[in-house]
């Protein structure tokens, strides 16, 4: 770390956010402001430290958000989900933008310090209990971490600076400072988080939800130790991309040279840290939001489908089963604003509703189709489409389908339509379809799925509800010469509640607001499952709880795997992995990405997944398939026979896998390394 004296003396700007803190950027706007404060101005008054805390949790915001709509959030489209509306669409997908396009770095670096300094000072406030002291301090070292772990999913490695302010008189040479290696940004953002969850609280209430709890720093832990045991940071003897070229000034190599499995045991034993906290879910603090089964259908809310039978989770009721929920309902839910954030028994740690711009409302609005006024830009590809599991849990095969189901009778019928005889599907659908995971109809706009539209009846010129929307060129939701229509014929229903719709274009007061998904249940419930399955059979690790207070004995157990996978998959409404499925590691580690690629649809996790197991070079070279969007409905057929998309260009160069660090940053600090394949200078 680099050493930096302290600042003694503060403005009220930088209570508001005008003090620039990356580890070299001048601070000398802090000599403009003629109100200045001593730091004991502001930590002995009880609203200017609150203010500073704000402020720290302020760059969360844009490009530091987890889950979001483009521009800001470009992570959240990989190879599953896209947008069509925007050329940076393409240019981020084929690494073709440049070195100063991301802002990440400085608004966490900025956050970073806010934070520090909080840290540094709150305890000479009075005003405050001394628990209340303890409660802001952790937070304050939580969202600290949470900075670091942003950074370092995206960047790699990075320097970890001291908790001492900087000296503002100091020249750029005397500021430079390393990055750390990837594992000492592990170790400490892990240690943080440890801190943060000793004096943080299982619960907060109603009004205070979007502040960091015990779980939110625990599951945070669970995620960078995930990430730290993946391939990208622990390459196994066989693999070949070790990132020699990803080095520090002094030539260390950043990432991890030897494969360590421990790395996996203390992934999964954080993870367990997180399913043990009691609470009053089943004995638990968090748990997988469910619903009843619903036994009549109203307008945007199905009779619920009842499961496959599969002689297991049929026979038994939610926790155990899913003889009385409803997986669809209970999916879509956790995502659609039907729940508050205090209400959802899944969420972990969210934003809340404070998301700034390009937010899930704004991701809604460029779902909905236009027919209800929605921008109709965001779309699906086929291969996420494809990733849908059936009914009875089996994958999903287009060469089955085509093979027993006769040309004549690819799409519903009208009678068919009428009596119900394929659930969520109408008239004229193409029946490729039918018969998917409950999961596939509460995230997929398929061609002639029902768009609900509540809403539509209380605007001023009402609209009709339940439209049935299909993609064809020429039908007014399908292709036009403008930007926005589905370049694959597929749509996202996922975030979308029964009420959304839109009285004009970009409005989004009939949109229910939505909880950001930063961290929920069901990831933690994968990664157990995950990091469990890389331990070698005989393998067996005693390691302590996060508090001391208990020791896990963590190794490849089939029956502490099936405690990740057997919730999600139940309330998904899809029978359990096999036994031989369970058996097998590299079975169980390509069934483990495909229930990661379903569950997660659409919430940041993908486009992280692929460079962290070392896929992304296969994956997001792929070409984009999707429907042929160019076809009439008088040529439906084809319009379901999948093409390549040459809208959605992609690519996958080596340089992909971290960020580029701006050259302006690079200039500033002469110890500063660029990520492989990016440039120094302009």
């Amino acid at each position: 770390m680099c050493e930096m004296k302290k600042i003694y003396k503060f403005c009220i700007g930088a209570l508001l956010g005008t003090i620039t803190v990356s580890c070299v950027d001048q601070l000398d706007s802090d000599k403009n402001f003629k109100d200045r404060m001593t730091l004991e101005d502001v930590f002995t008054n009880e609203k200017y430290s609150e203010e500073w805390l704000a402020h720290a949790y302020s760059y969360l915001k844009g490009e530091n958000m987890d889950v979001g709509t483009k521009d800001n959030i470009l992570w959240c489209f990989a190879d599953d989900i896209y947008f069509g509306d925007r050329d940076i669409y393409n240019t981020f997908k084929t690494g073709t933008y440049s070195e100063g396009d991301r802002q990440s770095w400085g608004a966490s670096y900025k956050g970073i310090r806010q934070a520090s300094i909080f840290i540094q000072n709150i305890d000479m406030n009075m005003e405050f209990t001394e628990a209340e002291r303890a409660d802001l301090k952790a937070q304050a070292r939580f969202v600290r971490a949470y900075y670091y772990w942003l950074l370092l999913r995206k960047y790699g490695p990075v320097p970890l600076l001291p908790e001492e302010g900087l000296d503002y008189t100091a020249s750029y040479d005397d500021l430079a400072c390393q990055r750390n290696s990837y594992d000492e940004c592990v170790e400490y953002i892990e240690s943080e988080m440890r801190l943060a969850a000793k004096d943080l609280p299982l619960d907060r209430g109603a009004n205070h939800t979007s502040r960091p709890t015990r779980g939110a720093a625990l599951a945070a832990r669970a995620k960078v130790l995930l990430y730290a045991a993946s391939p990208i940071n622990n390459p196994r003897p066989e693999d070949t991309e070790r990132f020699t070229d990803l080095v520090d000034h002094d030539g260390r190599c950043l990432l991890a040279q030897e494969y360590n499995e421990y790395k996996w045991a203390k992934a999964a034993a954080a993870a367990r840290d997180v399913m043990e906290l009691p609470g009053s879910n089943y004995g638990h603090r968090y748990v997988l939001h469910t619903v009843k089964k619903r036994d009549e259908a109203a307008a945007g809310y199905p009779k619920t489908l009842p499961p496959y039978s599969d002689n297991d989770f049929e026979n038994a009721d939610w926790p155990n089963g899913y003889r009385d929920i409803d997986p669809f309902e209970s999916y879509r839910q956790v995502f659609n604003g039907a729940l508050s954030m205090f209400d959802n028994p899944e969420l972990i740690f969210s934003r809340g509703q404070n998301q700034g711009d390009r937010n899930l409302a704004d991701m809604v609005l460029h779902q909905l189709p236009t027919s209800a006024n929605g921008w109709n830009t965001h779309g699906m590809t086929q291969k996420m489409c494809d990733a849908y599991y059936m009914y009875n849990g089996s994958e999903f095969n287009r060469q089955t389908f085509l093979d027993t189901c006769q040309v004549e009778n690819r799409f519903v019928s009208e009678k068919e339509g009428k009596a119900g005889t394929y659930p969520y599907l109408k008239k004229g659908v193409w029946k490729e379809y039918a018969w998917r995971e409950p999961r596939f109809y509460a995230s997929v706009a398929f061609n002639g799925c029902v768009w609900p539209l509540l809403n539509n009846s209380t605007l001023k010129d009402p609209k009709p509800v339940e439209q049935q929307v299909f993609y064809y060129r020429g039908n007014g939701n399908g292709y036009t010469n403008s930007n926005f229509w589905l370049r694959t014929g597929i749509g996202i229903m996922k975030f979308v509640h029964p009420d959304d719709t839109s009285a004009a274009k970009g409005n989004k007061d009939y949109v229910k607001l939505k909880t950001e998904p930063a961290i929920r249940f069901a990831e933690i419930l994968l990664i157990y499952a995950e990091a469990l399955n890389e331990l070698e059979d005989g393998s067996s690790y005693d390691i302590p709880s996060w508090d001391g207070s208990a020791s896990y004995s963590v190794k490849r157990d089939i029956n502490e795997m099936k405690k990740g996978i057997r919730p999600v998959r139940c309330r998904a409404g899809v029978p359990d992995y096999t036994l031989p499925e369970y058996q097998d590691r590299n079975v169980f580690r390509k069934k483990l990405k495909h229930e990661r690629q379903i569950e997660l649809m659409g919430e940041g996790h993908r486009y992280f997944d692929l460079r962290r197991w070392k896929d992304a070079p296969i994956e997001e070279s792929m070409e984009i398939y999707g429907c042929d969007a160019l076809m009439t409905e008088e040529n439906r057929a084809a319009f379901h026979s999948p093409i390549v998309v040459n809208e959605l260009p992609t690519a996958f160069s080596r340089k992909l896998y971290f960020w580029p660090i701006s050259h302006e940053e690079l200039k500033r600090n002469k110890l500063l390394t660029q990520n492989p394949g990016w440039t120094y200078n302009d």
